[in-house]
């Protein structure tokens, strides 16, 4: 084991050492390449990225932030193909882009006998999406992608902007080599804020360099917050400015990848990056202007913006509809139910994220369509004019990562709250199935920050307390030829049933048999029935009958069945031999079925499991196995709680086999006997 490790870092610096970084400076080493050598179940390897940000002062515009990036990677399997398209973000408000990609070239190499071939990127394969005002996306996929090709490209995004995006450390795939630096003038003070979370810590160092720019009269920089939002621009006045450049460098070889495991919130919260925040800018012979912040701060911020504040004080634009919506309701709940509602058939979601508005409230009530921000602002307005204590509540969801620091990016959704003597109410009207405290799962991202109408604000705890519960009623009647008929009856409620709805919504019912049927051969659905579907306030409710062939199994004397029969868990999810990040669940889940079984006339039982009880830290997970025979017929009853939703590392061990017990347990066999 030694020995190959030491021949594989052999390998590893021969081939950097013989490697040319140099665009375009393709080796046949790199292409005959069959496998990373510290990764070989890697797909895909990135040989080489280079990235590098300064501030290059421009006579007509001031200080410019340049970001050079140039990567170059290497494609084994039909698996890598995907790393063959990549997507650059350029900031693009009110459609004048205050970011450009200049310097923008692509190439793809492959070895053809023994001839490096190379196929540039043309503008068939470049593609531009604004998704919304604030962002362009440009997409590429690069050409005559195959096993064993090397894909490299190199851009440079030039902005006017102070903003660093975020500096990542860490891909999917590894990493061999990785060149990084960083160049601010002393002017932007920026904190550093390497993810806690990363198992991965990237060494940098610190040094710094004098610089002169000569300047010709009056120049200006534009200053920019975090939100894309601009700021009056600072003006300054010199003929000559000696000033320190701050250098942040980090050269890293062999950088792991960063690699998903099941039921992981997002990725992304465990990633190696460095987030860099504007503390304050301080111009020669100026007073410093300070941007370092607090979350009260950054609320108000957001909440004082025209895109934000300012919608909650429109009402006009819905006229009586209002009335209408809660004509005849007097309880403050079934208010806010029927605004919801209302809301929701009004105006559809048009894809997009974002706490400020995109078209505004009136337009988008207008238009009928909106981003997330346009409806829940407008559910907020409305129910406010109704007389209701509502407010909207700020949202980093979990693609977003949990907000480490105080900063308008760290949220990008918006909810709306509604205080009532039962309790708060959490509201998203953005999509059809989501009901009261019942969220888009995207959301359930630890808390979020609620603002009153005098803009102070609070965090609120995002996390499900009750369990979403899945009730099955399955009636069993064994048949002497070993079949078994019956009938299922399921109820799932709260985000058991959202989730049963958001997965169904465009099943007919021969859909559903099918679906059902799939789980096992033998089986054969009938009379499927599904009861308040689009009723999201209510349970769903689903019941059909069975017939399911050879449901015992015969084995000399006695005869064999599983009293779930096709209802039980096959295996368990959690396969890992051990884990680097939490398990998230989302929300904590209460499973019980019941099941009445009616032995066949001239049969009787041999043996029945015993009754058992399993925990997973302590109450943080039980399940409970109870059977009981009268007479001709069998009784039994499994429940399965999971409450908690966050399964730390440390704990997956007990709780990997915890699941294992309890998928032994729910597959253990009734076994019968003839009389």
């Amino acid at each position: 084991m030694k020995t190959a490790l030491f021949l594989a870092c052999v390998f590893t610096m021969q081939v950097s050492i013989a490697q040319d970084y140099k665009f375009g400076k393709i080796s046949k080493e790199e292409l005959q390449e069959t496998s990373d050598p510290t990764d070989p179940e890697a797909n895909a390897t990135v040989l080489y990225r280079s990235q590098e940000i300064k501030f290059e002062y421009i006579e007509s515009k001031g200080f410019v932030q340049k970001n050079d990036i140039h990567e170059r990677i290497k494609i084994y399997n039909k698996d890598g193909f995907d790393q063959a398209t990549k997507v650059i973000k350029l900031y693009n408000e009110s459609n004048e882009l205050e970011e450009s990609l200049t310097g923008f070239k692509a190439y793809t190499y492959n070895l053809e006998g023994n001839k490096i071939i190379d196929d540039k990127l043309k503008s068939d394969g470049i593609f531009e999406e604004e998704t919304n005002r604030y962002w362009l996306y440009t997409k590429f996929t690069m050409p005559n992608i195959k096993e064993g090709c090397v894909i490299e490209y190199k851009y440079t995004i030039e902005s006017e902007l102070i903003r660093i995006d975020d500096i990542e450390f860490q891909q999917e795939i590894p990493i061999r080599k990785l060149d990084f630096k960083m160049v601010t003038p002393e002017f932007y003070n920026y904190k550093k804020y390497p993810n806690v979370r990363a198992l991965y810590y990237p060494s940098l160092k610190e040094t710094y360099n004098q610089k002169t720019v000569s300047l010709s009269g009056e120049k200006q920089t534009s200053i920019e917050h975090f939100s894309g939002r601009r700021e009056a621009r600072s003006d300054f006045s010199r003929n000559e400015w000696n000033y320190r450049e701050n250098i942040i460098t980090s050269n890293l070889d062999n950088v792991p990848a960063l690699k998903s495991e099941t039921h992981v919130s997002n990725i992304d919260n465990y990633r190696a990056v460095m987030k860099m925040d504007l503390s304050f800018i301080k111009y020669p012979d100026q007073m410093p202007k300070n941007y370092a912040t607090n979350w009260e701060e950054v609320t108000k911020t957001i909440y004082d913006s025209n895109d934000f504040g300012e919608q909650l004080k429109k009402s006009g634009y819905y006229g009586d509809d209002l009335n209408i919506a809660i004509s005849g309701a007097t309880d403050p709940i079934e208010q806010t139910y029927n605004i919801f509602n209302f809301v929701k058939t009004k105006v559809e979601w048009n894809g997009l994220h974002g706490y400020y508005t995109d078209l505004g409230a009136r337009q988008a009530y207008k238009q009928g369509a909106g981003n997330i921000a346009d409806i829940n602002l407008i559910l907020t307005a409305m129910l406010r004019e109704a007389g209701l204590d509502a407010n909207p509540v700020l949202i980093s969801t979990k693609d977003n990562g949990v907000p480490l620091f105080p900063t308008r990016s760290g949220f990008n959704y918006v909810i709306c709250a509604v205080n009532t003597a039962q309790g708060m109410i959490l509201l998203d009207a953005s999509k059809s199935y989501t009901s009261l405290n019942v969220l888009p799962v995207k959301v359930l991202n630890w808390q979020g920050r609620l603002i009153r109408r005098d803009g102070s604000s609070d965090w609120i705890n995002l996390s499900v307390q009750e369990p979403s519960k899945e009730i099955v009623s399955l009636n069993i009647k064994l048949n002497a030829d070993l079949s078994a008929t019956g009938k299922v009856r399921n109820q799932y409620t709260d985000y058991s049933a959202l989730n049963y709805r958001n997965t169904f919504e465009s099943y007919s019912k021969d859909d559903l048999v099918k679906e059902i049927e799939s789980e096992n051969g033998l089986l054969q659905v009938s009379n499927i029935e599904v009861e308040d579907m689009n009723v999201p306030i209510k349970p769903v409710l689903l019941s059909y009958e069975y017939d399911l062939e050879e449901a015992l199994e015969k084995i000399g004397d006695s005869y064999y069945f599983s009293p779930l029969l096709f209802l039980k868990i096959k295996e368990s999810p959690f396969k890992l031999q051990s884990r680097k990040y939490p398990i998230d669940l989302d929300f904590p889940t209460s499973r019980k079925y019941m099941v009445n079984i009616m032995l066949p006339e001239g049969f009787q039982v041999e043996s029945l499991p015993e009754n058992e009880k399993l925990q997973f830290n302590n109450t943080e997970g039980e399940f409970t196995y109870l059977i009981r025979e009268n007479g001709s017929m069998l009784q039994l009853v499994i429940t399965l709680d999971l409450n908690n939703t966050l399964i730390l590392p440390a704990n997956y061990e007990q709780f990997k086999q915890f699941f294992e017990l309890l998928v032994n347990k729910q597959a253990e066999k009734i076994v019968l006997k003839k009389v």
